[in-house]
């Protein structure tokens, strides 16, 4: 466990004033913080996990890869709060990870793509499309850094009133060599585990959780956790129990924490967790598939932990938990059984612009304001949690460098008071870059969610697809040249917000001409 040298933390009766916004039923009230303390956050965000990859069903009904999974303690924070059936994320990981942080969408903050090694993009050749100069840096404090973003991170915003704020597993903000590779660089006081890489070496700690065992390069190894290295021990577990002792400071000290727990799991390289693999062969899955259903089985475990911990301190009432996945389940390669079909219903998977690869499980609990084994249908995207969590702390009006936030806060949907659908604003991606797998909705793309409709503009020259998801949440039906008014007005907003968000485009090897978004 790393600490900062330098401590942003301040004492909350130094920088919070004497008044609080704090939830009484559900309304907010002012609260004397002498006589309420500012809530304790927890995040658990888990890599790679689909919207299908748990017992809990986020869809109309329960589908067989839901009884597939075994995730009891997600079944436990969905009875005690509020389950999103409709929660978005980008389809790669660092994108979601940097507007997490910032509260802006991926076109505006650039990094569009995985980040891993500095002034290097990770690209994959394309034969007709040539691709822009993103922030393949990151996320950086530091404004004189070529190629990064120059944003202020969430745990900056709540050091300043006051928290604890323990970052645990997957970093992936910016680029090795880069000041955003170290999470304490943009305001979290401690680091577990957290750097470059977006995967582990290894889960394993016989393996001293290091690439080492696949002739891998070792800038894959997790730092930090020596102490567990030759141990029987995964790394999901050991994750959790330094998150659960770094949560204990703060309790001693009575001061608020946001604890951002970022699992590793369940991204490859797959392993064997000896303490769930063996049931799952028992009934009948193959290797591969068992491997990844006990990754679940871990990871739910820690949910359990780090709730069970909470209880046992007597701080449960006062902290809020949300649970979230970074993108949708891999699914195009790594996995067993046949490609772009471990999401079903939703089509494709990790790295597409279709359902499975953005949609994803969340599930929220706020001790007295969500409402015990309840559910909604509004839409919400990564750059959201940046304005919810702040408003659920008390900061009012943070400011973004560079003026503009992008993420709307969702308390009131907590609150069981959501805007009517006919308000709901527009949810955009944009990804002007190439993954590298082939498949449904994979490809350099931009999209926009509103209402039940949901376009995708292709810059390789594929039609245009437009869905309706109300009744085709599969994406099996393009219904542009049918409704060419709802596609056009779709595209147009689109293009608005992207020329507001001066997004980049791909270009044209041939022309050299910039890729615009055009019907086709």
């Amino acid at each position: 466990m790393q600490e900062t040298p330098t401590h942003y933390r301040r004492r909350l009766s130094i920088l919070i004033p004497l008044w609080l916004f704090w939830p009484h039923g559900n309304t907010i009230a002012a609260q004397d913080t002498n006589t309420r303390a500012a809530p304790n956050i927890v995040l658990f965000l888990v890599d790679d996990m689909g919207w299908q990859d748990t017992s809990v069903n986020f869809g109309s009904e329960v589908t067989p890869l839901n009884r597939r999974y075994r995730t009891p303690n997600m079944e436990r924070l969905a009875a005690s709060g509020l389950k999103f059936t409709q929660a978005y994320a980008c389809s790669v990981c660092s994108p979601t990870r940097v507007s997490l942080m910032t509260g802006l969408n991926a076109a505006r903050h650039r990094v569009t793509n995985w980040t891993l090694k500095k002034n290097a993009t990770n690209d994959r050749p394309h034969p007709t499309l040539k691709f822009p100069k993103w922030n393949m840096n990151g996320l950086c404090p530091d404004p004189g850094v070529e190629g990064t973003i120059h944003s202020k991170a969430l745990p900056a915003f709540l050091n300043e009133a006051g928290y604890h704020t323990i970052h645990a597993g997957k970093a992936h903000f910016g680029a090795s060599g880069t000041a955003g590779a170290d999470p304490r660089s943009i305001g979290f006081d401690v680091n577990i585990g957290g750097h470059a890489a977006g995967g582990p070496g290894s889960f394993l700690g016989k393996q001293n959780f290091s690439a080492a065992w696949r002739n891998g390069d070792r800038i894959w190894d997790v730092p930090g956790l020596e102490k567990y290295h030759g141990q029987n021990i995964f790394l999901t577990e050991a994750l959790t129990i330094e998150s659960i002792a770094s949560m204990d400071e703060a309790i001693d000290r009575e001061e608020p924490f946001f604890l951002y727990i970022s699992h590793y799991a369940v991204h490859v390289p797959f392993a064997v967790d000896d303490r769930f693999y063996q049931a799952y062969r028992d009934r009948g899955l193959e290797h591969t598939e068992s491997m990844y259903a006990a990754m679940v089985e871990g990871m739910d475990k820690s949910l359990g932990d780090i709730l069970d911990h909470l209880e046992s301190r007597k701080i449960s009432k006062n902290t809020v938990v949300l649970f979230m996945s970074d993108n949708g389940g891999l699914s195009a390669s790594g996995r067993g059984g046949k490609r772009h079909t471990h999401n079903k219903p939703l089509s494709s998977g990790k790295g597409s612009a279709h359902e499975g690869g953005v949609r994803v499980p969340m599930i929220a609990s706020w001790p007295g304001v969500t409402t015990p084994g309840s559910k909604t249908d509004h839409p919400v995207i990564i750059e959201d949690f940046f304005s919810t969590i702040l408003e659920i702390a008390g900061i009012q009006n943070a400011q973004q460098i560079g003026g503009v936030i992008d993420g709307i806060s969702f308390a009131d949907v907590l609150r069981g008071n959501p805007e009517p659908p006919s308000s709901q604003r527009a949810l955009h991606w944009h990804f002007p870059n190439h993954w590298g797998p082939k498949g449904p909705g994979i490809g350099p793309s931009s999209s926009i969610r509103r209402g039940n409709w949901k376009l995708i503009h292709y810059y390789d020259g594929r039609p245009t697809e437009l869905f309706n998801l109300e009744t085709d949440i599969g994406e099996s039906k393009n219904l542009a040249t049918q409704n060419p008014e709802i596609a056009k007005s779709l595209a147009d907003d689109l293009r608005e917000f992207l020329t507001d968000a001066e997004a980049q485009y791909p270009f044209d090897k041939r022309t050299g001409k910039s890729k615009t978004i055009e019907m086709r």
